[in-house]
């Protein structure tokens, strides 16, 4: 019977545990256990390339773009190989949103693949599904925009600009650094 007791205990003590790991995390700066993604760059990078992945290169970015995100620094760091870039950005839906981490791989001036690493937003996750993100797959510049109809998220058509603007970025940046 003391033994059934412990067991019990220790199965209800399990949650608890758990819920006062993520308090003791987030006073502690550990917040990011709360975000809806949370894929490192380097995990992202080793999907991409695989365990090889390539050294950093940068392109100078020169003036700003109004279509791109915004700001950009004066270089901007990228990763090639295998006839493919990948490309890391932060990027903000509206000001005073929290900045969004996205990475996208180019090849042949077309998305090849759109990933949210770190959505930092209460709302609007669903631009990290992979059913939103299949759309930009395939992606090329057209003008100020992309050649493909992006489909809106009724409470997200911030994070879904947000995306479509990162999704250009790349394709411009891919360009620059050819």
């Amino acid at each position: 019977m003391a033994s059934r007791r412990r067991l019990l205990q220790t199965l209800l003590a399990l949650p608890l545990a758990g819920i006062s790991a993520r308090l003791s995390a987030q006073v502690g700066g550990g917040i990011e256990q709360f975000w809806k993604f949370n894929i490192r760059p380097e995990i992202f990078l080793e999907e991409v390339f695989g365990p090889d992945v390539p050294v950093a290169q940068s392109v100078s970015v020169g003036g700003a773009v109004p279509s791109l995100i915004q700001p950009l620094p004066q270089r901007m760091r990228y990763w090639r190989a295998d006839g493919r870039t990948a490309w890391i950005f932060d990027e903000l839906g509206k000001d005073g949103y929290q900045p969004t981490t996205c990475g996208f791989v180019v090849r042949d001036a077309a998305i090849e693949q759109a990933k949210v690493l770190i959505y930092r937003e209460s709302r609007g996750e669903q631009v990290g599904q992979p059913s939103f993100l299949q759309q930009l797959v395939g992606a090329r510049i057209a003008g100020e925009s992309l050649n493909v109809s992006v489909d809106n998220i009724s409470g997200a058509t911030y994070s879904v600009k947000m995306m479509q603007r990162m999704a250009r970025t790349a394709l411009v940046l891919d360009q620059i650094a050819s």
